[in-house]
């Protein structure tokens, strides 16, 4: 009986990903998630406390999975020494870029959500 193994990739392990590629971009000061993501990030915790798991922090992102498409939607402090919405395009094309290089997994979307601009520089 031969067959190919089927892998899934979590969603938490994606927004890991995500989160470390969008903090990695020059002009991203830290993530911060809105209030949507307090609620996930609440919600996320508690469980993982529950189940005694220390989970990768992914605050300030979120990842949507369907049927063929994979969403990641980002919440971004940026440097007010940088363009802000520059420092969004490449969160996106390194989310998309990182995400496909270490999980094989394409993004159809990365939707950048800067809530903050900073003064102190990165």
């Amino acid at each position: 009986m031969t067959g190919e193994a089927e892998y899934v990739i979590a969603d938490p392990v994606v927004a890991s990903v995500a989160a470390r590629a969008a903090l990695d971009t020059p002009g991203v000061v830290r993530l911060e998630p809105g209030l949507r993501g307090l609620v996930t990030a609440w919600t996320r915790a508690a469980r993982g406390r529950w189940l005694g798991l220390d989970p990768a922090p992914i605050d300030g992102v979120r990842v949507r999975s369907a049927e063929g498409g994979l969403s990641v939607e980002v919440d971004v402090v940026t440097s007010a020494f940088d363009q802000a919405a520059a420092v969004g395009r490449a969160v996106q094309r390194s989310v998309t870029r990182v995400v496909a290089e270490q999980t094989g997994l394409a993004v159809d979307a990365v939707v950048v959500s800067i809530v903050d601009i900073e003064l102190e520089r990165r």
